[in-house]
C-alpha cells in the first residue's frame, strides 16, 4: 500500500477514469473529482474501494474559482494535503476559426486553462509546505502543433504546457515535480467519431489506449520519476516527433 493521496479532477470518464482506476492498482488513495456526473463518479467510487483503497469524492466547476477554492481548502484542512495532482478534467469546442463563438472560445479557455490556476492556486502552498509531491499536467498533442478547427483547444492546451514548465522551475527546490502529458489519439468517447483516414496518418496506424497514458502518469507519480520535471511527455504513436 502506497498510502498517499492524490487528487484527479476530471475523474468520471475517459482518461481520468483509467488514470484513477491504474494508480488504484498501485495502491494510491484518490480524491476524484467532477462537474457534470457525480453519479458516474460515485459508481467509479465504489468500483475503487473494490481495490482496497481509499477513496472521495468532490464535485465542483472548476471554472468557479471561488467554489473550487473553497471546496478544495475545505477538503485538505479536513484531510490532509494530497501528495499528487493530476490536472486532468478539460473540454473541447471546435469550430473553424471564422465560425468560432465567444462562447466556444471562452468555455474551453476558461475550463482547461483557468481551471489549471483555479485548481491548483489554493493548493500550491500547501505542497510546498510539506516539500514533496507530484503534479500532472494533462496538455495534447494539439498543444504541440496545433491543429484545425482547434484555435481554442490548442490555444488552451499550449498554455499549459507554458504555465507547468514556469511552475516546474518555482517548486523544483521543494522536491515537487511538475511535468506534462500530451496524448495524441487516444480511444475514449471523444474520439468515438473519428474517422479511419485520421487513425490512418499514425505512424502506429492505431489510436492509442486510456491504459497507455495512464501508465504514464503512474510512473510520474513515482519515487522512481522524483529527478523528472518541467518536460512534456507525448503519447501519440509517432503523430508528432
Amino acid at each position: 500500500m502506497v498510502n498517499k493521496w492524490v487528487l484527479i479532477t476530471g475523474a468520471s470518464r475517459g482518461i481520468g477514469k483509467g488514470t484513477a482506476l491504474y494508480l488504484a492498482n498501485s495502491g494510491y488513495n484518490l480524491v476524484l473529482h467532477c462537474s457534470k456526473n457525480p453519479e458516474r463518479l460515485l459508481e467509479l467510487q465504489k468500483e475503487i474501494e473494490k481495490k482496497g483503497v481509499l477513496t472521495r469524492a468532490l464535485a465542483f466547476d472548476i471554472k468557479n474559482r471561488k467554489e473550487t477554492e473553497k471546496i478544495l481548502l475545505d477538503d485538505i484542512e479536513k484531510n490532509g494535503m494530497y501528495y499528487g495532482i493530476v490536472l486532468n478534467a478539460g473540454i473541447a469546442k471546435d469550430n473553424p476559426f471564422p465560425a468560432m463563438e465567444d462562447e466556444e472560445w471562452d468555455d474551453v479557455l476558461r475550463t482547461n486553462l483557468d481551471g489549471f490556476y483555479n485548481v491548483l492556486k489554493p493548493l500550491i502552498m500547501p505542497m510546498i509546505q510539506q516539500r514533496k509531491g507530484r503534479i500532472i499536467v494533462m496538455s495534447s498533442i494539439s498543444g504541440q502543433c496545433g491543429n484545425r478547427g482547434q484555435v481554442n483547444y490548442s490555444a488552451s492546451k499550449a498554455g499549459l504546457i507554458g504555465a507547468a514548465k514556469a511552475l516546474s522551475h518555482e517548486v523544483a527546490k521543494r522536491k515537487i515535480t511538475v511535468n506534462c502529458i500530451a496524448p495524441g489519439m487516444i480511444e475514449t468517447d471523444m474520439t468515438e467519431e473519428l474517422p479511419e483516414e485520421a487513425v490512418k496518418q499514425i505512424p502506429m496506424k492505431r489510436m492509442g489506449t486510456v491504459k497507455e497514458v495512464a501508465s504514464l502518469v503512474n510512473y510520474l507519480m513515482s519515487e522512481d520519476a522524483g529527478y523528472i520535471t518541467g518536460q512534456v511527455i507525448a503519447v501519440n504513436g509517432g503523430l508528432y516527433l
